[in-house]
């Protein structure tokens, strides 16, 4: 059965809405006197600003789309994706648990989410091919990455930060505490496994609904469209023989992205050293120490390797690889807006202003109420601070030593900002990762937030519900 024609709707672009973002920022720096004004050049090069502080991240995505275009040019990637989905012949729905647990577990060790931005058009074109449609193959990435952010247990860059901002702080203070790791391992494993239960079963429910009915896909007449022209995925009917060279050619693709997150884990943090002296030979830094740069550098020179294995001629390994990196130049600049209104509020000090008004209003807040405001507060200064370790790095230093005044938990504190912030980095427009992920899959925001609605507000509670019980507890 195909999918049912949509009413044609208008919606706002990315851009669009950024901008208005961007806009309504700056107006509410001229109403708050307490923080710098923006001017119109604060305003007019906010997006170059952003572009200027995301660029490693760009030019990692123009790399990986040149990539992956090579890789699509030998047909190896149509026929492994079809001889996947062969595989799971009738059983395609047991994709989504898989595929989403190991995203989770990359964001709740090492707090995966620009990295995932690589995963999007295999995952996506994948799910395409198995019946369903690209809000799946969006959200099996986001949304399973999304979850073990949401409780994280040991990811170095959101509690890992947080914990120490805290007990540093404190010595500073005077204050003789520190925060318990053991606790915030504890409620992290309880957040990150019962929010990927609720992900795992919303989103199969969706593609279940799917499969029975393509009509009741929520894509757009546009999306549909675009989703058909841009993932013209081979189905196991007319899938090319997958030959010898293709399996090499699939293997080297596996190879470049477990080399991706063993780049990027943290490794010095867990005390495993075995990365730390040869493995500096080909960038000049360790695995483990990895970064987009380097990951930029690793993909194009898997790019060429895959090139010489197929015996693509030059000229078709450079149009390629250029035609691939020009189709993402959409994403980039969503990224860059999204990353200038976050540029624009540290500039003007309107994220330090929300933060230090916000930790004023917490004054004298009995536990059962402090867990639920500091998780709404948090989802706020995520909006304003999308990066987690930039919103430990400045709100813990003020939030740590006001729990232990108010004699509240801060290891509870420390999954209250976790959690919040992950939750909110699922939709935030400000994220370059939301942005830049639904734009690689075809889908508009508009469709992602009316897709997100109900999951999110089971994922509030539950995860509101828990940690409220933990600090009137622990």
């Amino acid at each position: 059965m195909t999918m049912r024609s949509k009413k044609k709707r208008t919606a706002l672009s990315a851009f669009s809405i950024l901008y208005f973002i961007l806009f309504t920022l700056a107006v509410l720096t001229w109403i708050i006197p307490e923080v710098r004004n923006a001017t119109l050049g604060t305003i007019v090069m906010a997006s170059y600003n952003g572009f200027a502080d995301a660029v490693d991240v760009c030019f990692f995505i123009m790399v990986l789309s040149g990539f992956f275009n090579v890789v699509t040019k030998t047909g190896a990637l149509n026929a492994g994706i079809a001889q996947l989905v062969k595989r799971f012949k009738g059983r395609e729905l047991v994709l989504i648990p898989i595929l989403m647990l190991l995203f989770s577990i990359g964001g709740t060790t090492f707090g995966m989410a620009e990295e995932t931005i690589a995963f999007y058009s295999l995952i996506t074109a994948t799910m395409i091919a198995a019946g369903f449609d690209s809000l799946v193959g969006a959200a099996t990435v986001l949304l399973g990455s999304g979850v073990g952010v949401i409780g994280s247990t040991v990811n170095p860059f959101a509690p890992g930060i947080a914990v120490d901002s805290i007990n540093k702080s404190c010595r500073e203070l005077g204050i003789a505490a520190e925060v318990n790791t053991g606790i915030v391992i504890m409620l992290g494993t309880v957040i990150w496994l019962t929010s990927l239960v609720i992900a795992c079963w919303f989103v199969m429910s969706y593609a279940a609904k799917l499969k029975r009915d393509k009509g009741t896909t929520l894509l757009s007449t546009d999306e549909q469209r675009i989703m058909q022209e841009k993932f013209n995925t081979a189905t196991t009917a007319d899938a090319p023989i997958f030959t010898a060279r293709m399996k090499i050619t699939m293997f080297i693709v596996a190879l470049s992205f477990a080399v991706m997150v063993i780049g990027v884990v943290p490794w010095t943090k867990f005390h495993i050293t075995c990365f730390d002296s040869w493995s500096a030979f080909l960038t000049d830094t360790p695995l483990g120490s990895w970064w987009f740069g380097e990951l930029a550098m690793w993909f194009f020179l898997m790019a060429i390797v895959i090139s010489v294995i197929n015996r693509l001629s030059e000229r078709d390994t450079v149009e390629a690889f250029v035609e691939g990196s020009q189709g993402v130049m959409s994403v980039i600049f969503v990224i860059a807006v999204a990353r200038g209104a976050s540029v624009l509020m540290g500039q003007t000090g309107l994220d330090k202003y929300i933060l230090e008004h916000a930790a004023q209003a917490l004054q004298g807040m009995p536990a059962g109420i402090f867990a639920p405001v500091l998780y709404l507060l948090y989802g706020l200064l995520s909006f304003v601070i999308p990066s987690s370790s930039g919103l430990a790095t400045v709100s813990m230093p003020i939030m740590g030593p006001l729990a232990y005044k108010l004699n509240h938990n801060p290891a509870v504190m420390v999954m209250i900002f976790t959690s919040a912030s992950g939750l909110l980095n699922l939709f935030t427009p400000t994220s370059g990762v939301v942005m830049g992920g639904i734009a690689i899959s075809g889908v508009e925001y508009r469709t992602w937030l009316k897709f997100m609605g109900k999951v999110l507000g089971i994922l509030f509670i539950t995860t509101v519900f828990i940690l409220t019980g933990a600090m009137l507890i622990l």
